[in-house]
C-alpha cells in the first residue's frame, strides 16, 4: 500500500448539517471473536476493506457486526466503544472498534452482537489475561456509538480491480465522523453533470462512465446519519489505475 499511495495537493473541504448523536451512553450487547488470536478477524471482509484492517489506522481493532450493526453494508466504517466487566479477565476499560465485516447466522439471535477480531477481544482484558478472555467464548459487553477519528489520516480511495474507462468502482476508507457512507457523487472535470454512484457492497461504490467523460474526478461524500458532506476535488486523477490508492487529503 505504501508504495502505491498517491498524495494529491489540491482539495477543498466543505461540511454541512448536524453532528453524530452519541449522547445515548452505553447499552448491553454480547461479543465473540474470530480469526487468529492476535489477528484482524478477516483480511477480506464484507465491507471490502481487505488487508488494510491489520494496519494503521485500524491496527486490527475491528469487528464484524450482526444485522443491527452491519446494516446490509451501510454500517461499514462506523465506530463503537466496547468494554466488559462481568468476566474476571475483563479490564473494564473501553476500546474503539470499526465495523469492517458482517457477522452472519447465530449472531442475529442477539439484538446487538459484535464478533470482534482476536486482537480486539484481547484488548478488553486485564494485562496478561487476553487468552483467558478469548477462551471464555461469548461474553457480555457494553457498547456505545462514537465518532470515528483516525488521527492524521485522510479519506482514501482504492480503485477496484474490475474498473475500466466506462466503469469506475472504489472502496472508501478512513472516514472520520459517522464513518458510514450515505451517498456518493463522482464529479468529472469535463462535465458539470454529477455521476451518482451506487453501492456495490459494503464500502465499495460504483459509477458508469459515459463515453467522452474523463478525469480527474472529484468525489462528493455525504455521511449516512449526520448528512455531513465533504468534497475531495481532483482526488482521482485522469490516469487512475485499477488497484491503486488515492489519498484525498480531506476528511470529515
Amino acid at each position: 500500500m505504501i508504495a502505491s499511495l498517491w498524495v494529491l495537493s489540491h482539495y477543498f473541504f466543505y461540511v454541512n448539517s448536524q453532528p453524530l448523536n452519541t449522547s445515548l451512553g452505553f447499552a448491553p450487547a454480547v461479543a465473540t471473536w474470530y480469526g487468529d488470536p492476535n489477528g484482524p478477524g478477516s483480511v477480506g471482509g464484507a465491507c471490502g476493506f481487505g488487508g488494510e484492517v491489520a494496519n494503521p489506522p485500524y491496527y486490527a481493532l475491528v469487528s464484524a457486526g450482526n444485522n443491527n450493526l452491519f446494516k446490509s453494508g451501510w454500517g461499514c466504517g462506523s465506530c463503537y466503544q466496547v468494554k466488559c466487566f462481568q468476566n474476571a479477565a475483563c479490564s473494564g476499560n473501553p476500546i474503539t472498534v470499526t465495523i469492517a465485516d458482517e457477522c452472519p447466522g447465530n449472531c442475529n439471535s442477539d439484538p446487538i452482537h459484535f464478533d470482534l477480531s482476536g486482537k480486539a477481544m484481547g484488548y478488553l482484558a486485564k494485562p496478561g489475561q487476553a487468552d483467558a478472555l478469548r477462551n471464555a467464548g461469548q461474553i457480555n459487553i457494553q457498547y456505545q456509538r462514537v465518532p470515528c477519528y483516525y488521527k492524521g489520516t485522510s479519506i482514501t480511495f482504492r480503485i477496484d480491480t474490475g474498473s475500466n474507462p466506462y466503469y469506475l468502482a472504489f472502496v472508501t476508507e478512513y472516514m472520520n465522523g459517522d464513518g458510514e457512507i450515505g451517498s456518493m457523487e463522482l464529479l468529472p472535470s469535463n462535465s458539470k453533470t454529477p455521476l451518482y454512484m451506487k453501492q456495490v457492497f459494503g464500502a465499495t461504490w460504483k459509477a458508469d462512465i459515459p463515453i467522452g467523460i474523463k478525469g480527474p474526478y472529484s468525489v462528493r461524500i455525504t455521511s449516512l446519519e449526520s448528512k455531513k458532506t465533504v468534497t475531495a476535488y481532483n482526488s482521482i486523477p485522469a490516469d487512475w489505475l485499477p488497484g491503486r490508492y488515492y489519498i484525498a487529503n480531506v476528511n470529515f
